[in-house]
């Protein structure tokens, strides 16, 4: 529950001598409907909310107030249309999306907040760029008047262990580093703590909210 996952956050904070406050829980809400979004978490002042469909969270945006909406999914350019209230998206994984955001946000006035994703450990099923060109990728949405890179963003490989996600999240931790960028997403129900030693900013929890 969020009590138990906000302690959990201060002590992998006070493990790695960080601050809470410079960590960001969002809260995964894919699944859940928007009765159990607001008892179990807006009613207990988590407001930052993320969704990997935009066709579920459209129901979820209509119902709920004073949440801070996220995108951490596979975003589809022909769905770049909707995504206007996302205050940050983290899953920017390709110069076509790249462009297409910065169309819509020409024809709006209006700068996307992003973070590139990065597939660090190569796996197929995922997506995001290869590790070798992330770096490229970065530096072509910097360039973009209406796409505003923010950090990066990985998953590493599932496993049983947390501590197998170690060496993702510090190589992702490194890369951020070299490019000089701010945040970092990674980190999810059953590898935050780690994550959270590795330096992410914002911490992807879904499951372990609703328990």
């Amino acid at each position: 529950m969020l009590q138990d996952v906000q302690a959990r956050i201060i002590k992998a904070c006070e493990r790695a001598g960080r601050n809470p406050d410079d960590i960001t829980l969002v809260a995964v809400t894919k699944g859940h409907d928007s009765d159990e979004i607001k008892r179990l978490l807006i009613d207990n002042h988590q407001r930052i909310c993320a969704e990997n469909r935009v066709q579920e969270w459209q129901g979820k945006y209509a119902e709920l107030n004073d949440v801070e909406w996220h995108f951490i999914g596979n975003l589809q350019r022909n769905k770049v249309k909707y995504c206007l209230p996302f205050t940050l998206i983290h899953s920017l994984n390709s110069q076509r999306l790249a462009d297409a955001l910065q169309k819509h946000g020409e024809k709006h006035e209006h700068v996307f907040n992003v973070l590139v994703e990065v597939n660090v450990a190569g796996e197929d099923s995922k997506a995001g760029a290869d590790l070798n060109d992330a770096t490229q990728l970065v530096r072509y949405a910097q360039a973009l008047t209406h796409v505003n890179v923010q950090g990066l963003m990985t998953m590493a490989p599932y496993s049983d262990n947390p501590e197998d996600a170690r060496p993702y999240f510090k190589k992702l931790r490194e890369l951020r580093d070299t490019l000089g960028l701010q945040d970092l997403s990674m980190g999810m129900s059953g590898d935050f703590e780690v994550a959270i030693e590795e330096g992410a900013t914002l911490v992807r929890v879904g499951s372990a909210l609703f328990q």
